[in-house]
């Protein structure tokens, strides 16, 4: 191949990996990272400009089946009236005491709409923990007074941060319209839980600095 021959193919090949480069990006952006949340999603009434890539936009920013998103989201409810149920009994400040009650009462009835919805869906649901959440509770158990505190809170404002990414993504991407009006429905006590997560994460902070 001779020199200008050469130049050519390997401008290409600059133009192609270029494309490449931005179409990650751009993907990437769409995706939940960390369990932060979303920074791709498009705010209501933002228009893309481009109406036939409405179907390939809803699948980037939904890449779990609804089957999968009622297991998490059964598995990671069980979870937190668990560790609710733990903070109850274990923590050393009114905060996480009056918290973990909270999320016993406000999951226990979200395990009871998940149940309904899988029966009337024909799905099944996880009746344990994984061994995942398992080990965590189990880590969490080990602790007591303010270190079992300030985990319980850090893991709680970490979850529900994750929690809320995965519901907006099932309550604008799903598919099974029950499912999808379950995300929608239980979002907002989601974003209550987060809001005061980190108020008492704050709290024991502010409690801690001041010894």
């Amino acid at each position: 191949m001779n020199i200008d021959g050469f130049k050519k193919t390997t401008d290409r090949v600059a133009v192609t990996l270029v494309a490449l480069f931005w179409a990650g990006v751009l993907f990437g952006q769409g995706m939940p990272t960390g369990g932060q949340y979303p920074q791709g999603q498009r705010q209501p009434g933002q228009n893309s400009g481009l109406q036939n890539q409405n179907d390939e936009i809803s699948t980037a920013t939904n890449l779990v089946s609804d089957e999968d998103f009622l297991k998490d989201a059964a598995q990671g409810s069980m979870t937190e009236v668990k560790l609710g149920q733990l903070a109850e009994d274990k923590g050393s400040s009114d905060e996480v005491k009056n918290f973990g009650k909270r999320m016993v009462e406000d999951h226990s009835k979200v395990n009871e709409e998940l149940k309904d919805i899988a029966t009337r869906e024909k799905m099944k649901l996880p009746t344990e923990l994984s061994k995942k959440n398992q080990k965590t509770y189990e880590r969490l158990s080990e602790l007591s007074g303010e270190a079992f505190d300030h985990a319980y809170a850090r893991g709680v404002v970490r979850d529900q941060q994750s929690n809320i990414t995965a519901f907006r993504q099932e309550a604008s991407g799903g598919q099974n319209q029950a499912i999808k009006k379950f995300a929608s429905e239980t979002l907002p006590t989601l974003e209550n839980h987060l809001k005061m997560a980190r108020e008492m994460e704050q709290s024991l902070g502010s409690k801690s600095g001041g010894q």
